[in-house]
């Protein structure tokens, strides 16, 4: 929250938020940095306030940086109240009447408790403790020379024994060596606050655990918007901790005052549906609004700004208004798989999965305003609902280079009100080279899979949530040769569509209703699907089957056999559950799921220890078309390829190395020198191999992964084609021995452009 000018310095306001008390505390105007461990006042004065409201399960101290302090220290702070007003006003130890039975020693321990419990406990609990302590051992010595009473023994006793009790006590104990009494650093230990900008509500949690090790170290972004990745290991945590650190959360005060006041002045105007129909355009016109806001700001408060810090605090204002905060940081990792935020919101960090390290839990924490915003802005950016009535929302977030799927729930489906699933996509587009090179899918796979497409089968692409399935369907698409036009059809854009069109394909995107979603203005999808049909010949891409879109696709398939591509993505793990769900729960004709060629199974594969996972296709199956009822019973699925997990690898089937592919035959029967020849298609599969296979090789042993991306793929691709056809011409068919040799000159040469 932001207290108003004129707001009294040190009065609090208790805000409600997600089932938590926050006590915000003003200290705006304040001309020292307000911290529990090294200021005795703040510790004193918030120990005060506690005793009026002591629900209170956070605190932040409002300033240019708000500072929060968690429930664990703030139990810390109620226990030092709670303790305090029970020694002084229940127990009344410092009183005349508690106190007269001491008789000759009744001026020194009031002068003494009076000190301590009054002027020292409340700003330093562990300092009126020590010294207590060291009175108590004093007054124990004079009683057993006889030189005092009991009474003030057992007094001192029963007034340590309550300070003992404290948690802020028990925990410091261990380090009463290290401290001299009365210094303050010892606080340092226990308590540490997250910080918070005032122009955002995230929390980061800076401080380090004591147990922690680091495990890798990395900066993401560049130049001025630069952030930087540590990530820790703790003993007896199994997951890992990712710690970011932004640069808005590394600002100086000066910088903060003018985002400050300038976030005031943009919140004013909040874009407008049509505003957030054109993102890109919106956040550039924002941005130099912001900077010029800023300069202005800059001059009239004497703040000097250099051109790097003006852009560098324009991109954090753009973000912390108009954008999604924290989350774009994140999105800026490619390391990063998955971003979650659980609901309540603002009671959980946010949780990532990491390509090296899996599930992590970060050091980011976001308040119930920062979800709020988010949501109204997806809302707004799919045109789709997200309301009790309908509280599922699966939509894309496209921000210049970065691109991800949003699923958002809300109540009554979710109990704790919003929570988030974000899964980044990639910056480029996933080729088969790029797998090979990761070990999902083997060359000779990738061979396969190549030849399947040129083929125009059909296929389906099976695999279970983050198996890589789209991606590996988007590498797919990268095959198709870019003369052949190419629809696609998602209720959420996850298909590398832009991508493909910068690297001059004909691709016409179709944005469908989700499965999901309630009455909307979109299309559904079988019904996007029959409209394809009529929009020219095409291959056909499904992005997801999930409902009643999947008799419209077997439509398709049938009416696409032998033309064109049609593929598309389904949940499943094996050939069988695919038939099972589309035959059984979708309502797909037995005879119709026949116009399945292929199904390409992919699925992660997890480590003995259960600590690691990684993305492996599992599978390639034919469908046979001799069966009637029941496919496994029948011998409907047939291995080309399976994967052996002691080997890690995808191998071929003896019926694929044998030549006893329906499919495949099927394929070379319609290829003038193919039909009959087995040894002439198996090296055509084998000459995609190769190529695939040198490709990786070459670009390791040139340490060049630019040439496994999708644009060197599609040119590579092409080269393949061309070089094919020129061979055919001469010889009669694309054989390997004069192929690949030609085609590994074209390489040595095109790598030339690439500065090898």
């Amino acid at each position: 929250m932001m207290f108003k000018q004129g707001t009294p310095l040190y009065s609090y306001e208790v805000v409600k938020e997600a089932g938590e008390s926050v006590m915000y505390i003003n200290y705006l105007g304040a001309n020292f940095v307000p911290s529990l461990a090294d200021s005795a006042e703040v510790f004193s004065r918030t120990v005060d306030n506690l005793k009026e409201d002591a629900n209170v399960s956070r605190i932040v101290f409002v300033q240019q940086r708000n500072y929060s302090y968690d429930f664990v220290q703030v139990n810390m702070l109620l226990e030092v109240s709670s303790v305090y007003d029970y020694l002084i006003n229940q127990e009344k130890v410092v009183s005349a009447d508690k106190m007269a039975s001491l008789g000759e020693v009744f001026n020194e321990a009031y002068a003494v408790l009076n000190y301590e419990l009054n002027e020292v406990f409340k700003r330093d609990p562990i300092r009126a403790y020590r010294e207590l302590k060291g009175v108590l051992f004093e007054q124990r010595a004079l009683f057993e020379k006889g030189k005092n009473n009991s009474a003030y023994v057992a007094l001192l006793e029963k007034v340590i024994s309550r300070l003992e009790g404290l948690e802020v006590v028990r925990r410091l104990k261990d380090y009463f060596d290290n401290y001299a009494s009365g210094d303050r650093g010892i606080y340092g230990e226990v308590f540490r606050a997250d910080i918070m900008p005032n122009f955002t509500f995230t929390r980061m949690v800076s401080q380090i655990p004591p147990d922690a090790e680091i495990v890798k170290q990395y900066e993401i972004a560049e130049g001025y918007d630069k952030s930087l990745v540590t990530v820790f290991r703790q003993e007896n945590k199994a997951k890992m901790i990712y710690h970011l650190n932004p640069p808005e959360y590394s600002l100086n005060e000066d910088h903060h005052m003018l985002l400050n006041l300038a976030r005031n002045v943009l919140i004013e105007h909040r874009p407008t549906q049509e505003e957030f129909n054109d993102p890109e355009r919106t956040r550039q016109v924002f941005f130099n609004v912001a900077r010029d806001l800023l300069r202005d700001l800059a001059s009239s408060k004497n703040v000097s700004l250099n051109y790097g810090d003006m852009n560098k605090l324009a991109t954090i204002l753009v973000r912390h208004t108009i954008g999604f905060g924290i989350v774009e940081v994140l999105l800026q990792d490619e390391n990063l798989q998955d971003i979650v935020i659980n609901a309540p919101v603002s009671l959980s960090p946010v949780f990532v999965r990491h390509n090296e390290f899996d599930e992590c839990e970060t050091n980011l924490i976001p308040s119930q305003e920062d979800a709020d915003s988010w949501a109204a802005k997806f809302r707004m950016i799919s045109g789709r609902a997200l309301d009790e009535a309908n509280p599922v929302l699966d939509t894309n977030l496209d921000l210049d280079k970065i691109s991800a799927r949003v699923a958002i729930i809300q109540s009554p489906l979710s109990a704790g009100g919003l929570a988030y699933a974000i899964r980044r996509h990639r910056t480029k587009p996933w080729t088969l080279p790029l797998f090979v090179n990761n070990k999902m899918i083997s060359s000779l796979g990738a061979g396969v899979l190549s030849f399947l497409i040129d083929g125009a089968r059909t296929m389906l692409v099976a695999g279970t949530r983050s198996s890589g399935k789209t991606s590996l369907l988007g590498a797919l698409m990268l095959e198709i040769m870019p003369r052949y036009r190419i629809i696609t059809i998602e209720d959420t854009l996850e298909l590398p569509v832009s991508a493909m069109r910068k690297l001059d394909y004909d691709i016409l995107s179709m944005k469908v209703r989700a499965a999901l979603a309630g009455e909307t203005t979109e299309v559904p999808a079988e019904e996007g699907i029959r409209a394809s049909l009529r929009l020219g010949d095409s291959s056909l891409i499904v992005g997801e089957i999930r409902s009643q879109e999947a008799k419209a696709l077997y439509e398709a398939m049938r009416v696409g056999a032998l033309a064109n591509v049609v593929a598309g993505t389904i949940h499943g793990s094996s050939p069988y559950a695919i038939f099972d769900r589309v035959v059984n729960d979708l309502g797909v004709p037995i005879t119709s799921f026949k116009a399945t060629d292929c199904i390409v199974v992919a699925n992660p594969i997890k480590t003995p220890d259960g600590m690691h996972s990684f993305r492996r296709v599992l599978e390639i199956a034919e469908v046979r078309k001799h069966w009637t009822k029941d496919p496994l019973d029948e011998g409907g699925f047939v291995d080309l390829m399976k994967y052996d997990v002691e080997k890690d690898e995808l191998n071929p089937s003896e019926d694929l190395m044998n030549g006893d592919s329906e499919i495949i035959k099927s394929i070379a029967g319609n290829v003038r020198g193919w039909a009959g020849n087995w040894d002439a298609v198996w090296d055509n599969i084998i000459l995609r191999q190769k190529i695939k296979e040198e490709t990786v090789k070459f670009a390791k042993r040139m340490n060049k992964p630019d040439l496994l991306e999708a644009n060197f793929t599609v040119l590579s691709n092409n080269a393949f084609h061309k070089i094919s056809d020129k061979v055919m011409t001469e010889v009669g068919l694309p054989v390997s021995d004069r192929v690949f040799p030609e085609w590994k000159r074209w390489l040595d040469n095109e790598s030339k452009k690439y500065g090898l």
